[in-house]
């Protein structure tokens, strides 16, 4: 294996772990609701990794997140690790492209709004209404979060050469 697939796959675990402990950190956003820190992390390895790294570390990260919360919707959750992998890649890319606004929006939009369509035919349009103000509140909070981040970010990245 190359020495830089190598540091991909190391850095690709190590913000999908973080990821999995943004999960653990859960902010209450409604009577029902409540938002967890675990795609701060995987925003964060668009800055550091290629683009499908960065998606898999979004996958990773809901999965983990998904089991430390006990799999309430079980199967369902690998519907969602498939959009955050795929999001975050998207995500990536337009980083990549140089796209700084419009990444953002595409998360906010993306996470928020789109990535509970499925759920729309699969549950009920209701659960659908009442989960999209908390998805758009949790992903906003997760990009406050990763947003804040990205100048150390960077600042280590230029550091290390990555």
């Amino acid at each position: 294996m190359a020495k830089e697939n190598l540091r991909y796959l190391v850095l690709t675990a190590l913000l999908a772990a973080l990821c999995a402990v943004g999960g653990l950190v859960k902010i209450p956003v409604s009577a029902t609701a409540s938002a967890a820190l675990d795609s701060a992390p995987a925003l964060l390895a668009a800055f550091v990794l290629p683009p499908v790294f960065a998606g898999f570390t979004g996958a990773l990260g809901h999965m983990a997140t998904a089991m430390s919360s006990g799999m309430p919707f079980g199967s369902l959750h690998f519907i969602v690790a498939f959009e955050m992998f795929f999001i975050i890649l998207v995500f990536a890319h337009l980083h990549k492209k140089g796209f700084h606004k419009l990444k953002w929006a595409w998360m906010l939009i993306a996470n928020g709004v789109l990535a509970a369509v499925p759920f729309y035919f699969l549950i009920s349009p209701a659960f659908y209404i009442a989960a999209v103000p908390g998805l758009v509140l949790a992903t906003a909070i997760n990009i406050a979060v990763a947003f804040v981040c990205v100048p150390a970010l960077q600042r280590v990245k230029k550091m290390v050469k990555l």
